[in-house]
């Protein structure tokens, strides 16, 4: 299975990391993120320079993204933007500054829709329908004749595993058999380029490894998902190319190792709020994560408050320790927070357990 190639701008990524390319994949080789010459192929879906407003408010952040194939997750809190840059790749949004293409096409354009599917997080169906007539009706939207709508139907009803379940009632559907049918419609015209917003929620642990093997096949068949999802632990198991995104910005793209490599070797600043700093410190100085310690700094948010500004590389090999520390010490810890912006986002995941925000 080919991993998607991604490229980050850099003044819209904290960290810029090459695409990936595994040996004997027959994917294409690692390229630099920073100026990569553009393909003779038009990717399938590039993001330029893109930022979004919604009145005073900026959504997107100077983000440079592109795909031209495999599976990428996409994963950030609440908040980060994931939900605008998806609506803006499936073309229900415009952005504000930049360009949204689809293999060269405007998104915004119907004809660039056509190559797209589009799995949404949120329900917006008619519920008095049948799972099996909702997606038929959605396989005739798409200009399909009847018999080639039934055709396309009951391919992608198979296809999600929906076929026996599919004449019961929307209303009475299941969180994950709802998902299902989402799914469904969105393969009927067989798209390109496939937009999964949290396809796995709600899903039991059965149905989700059999849409991990669904999604899976369609990436071995040469189609490109871009799956969001709040539990990193989930898209581990399903990709291992992720794109991180934090407050607008892509924070960081690439693999989860080289994301856990590059954080090892970028150092991080901590900001902890403490009780007898200037003893915490000499403690800190004797662990051999912390680079500097610099005690007394003003914090932003208390002024004049204790504390310290604490540097350290290996973040999650630091934080453990400092976790021993606080417990053995007895310390009355007020504030613990990354000061780097795009650290913070990312050590949420890296460092948070599931991943779950």
């Amino acid at each position: 299975m080919r991993n998607a190639e991604l490229k980050a701008d850099p003044p819209s990524a904290a960290f810029a990391l090459p695409g990936p390319g595994s040996p004997g994949s027959g994917s294409p080789s690692p390229r630099s993120a920073l100026r990569t010459p553009r393909s003779a192929v038009e990717p399938l879906l590039l993001f330029e320079h893109v930022s979004k407003w919604y009145g005073t408010v900026l959504a997107l952040n100077q983000v440079t993204l592109e795909l031209t194939g495999g599976i990428t997750g996409l994963v950030g809190a609440n908040g980060a933007g994931k939900s605008t840059l998806l609506r803006m790749a499936t073309g229900q949004l415009r952005p504000t500054l930049g360009k949204v293409t689809v293999r060269g096409v405007d998104a915004w354009d119907w004809h660039a829709r056509k190559l797209v599917g589009y799995c949404p997080d949120v329900d917006a169906f008619y519920e008095d329908m049948s799972g099996r007539k909702f997606v038929r009706v959605m396989a005739r939207l798409c200009g399909f004749d009847r018999r080639e709508a039934d055709r396309r139907t009951e391919a992608a009803l198979a296809r999600v595993g929906m076929t026996d379940r599919a004449d019961r009632r929307l209303q009475g559907y299941s969180k994950g058999m709802r998902q299902r049918i989402k799914l469904a419609q969105a393969l009927l015209h067989d798209p390109e380029l496939l937009i999964l917003d949290e396809p796995l929620s709600g899903i039991d642990p059965i149905g989700r490894q059999e849409l991990l093997e669904l999604f899976q096949a369609l990436a071995a068949q040469g189609k490109c998902l871009l799956i969001s999802s709040h539990e990193l632990e989930a898209l581990e198991k399903l990709t291992n190319h992720v794109a991180i995104m934090a407050r607008g910005r892509v924070a960081a793209v690439g693999t989860l190792q080289q994301i856990r490599d590059l954080l090892d070797d970028h150092p991080v600043s901590v900001r902890v709020d403490v009780d007898r700093p200037r003893d915490v410190a000499r403690l800190l100085l004797t662990m051999p994560d912390v680079i500097a310690v610099e005690v007394d700094a003003p914090a932003s948010a208390c002024p004049g408050s204790p504390g310290l500004v604490v540097k350290a590389r290996n973040p999650k090999r630091f934080f453990t320790a400092f976790g021993r520390l606080a417990v053995e010490e007895g310390l009355d810890v007020r504030r613990l927070e990354p000061l780097d912006e795009s650290a913070h986002a990312i050590l949420g995941y890296l460092l948070g357990g599931s991943g779950r925000t």
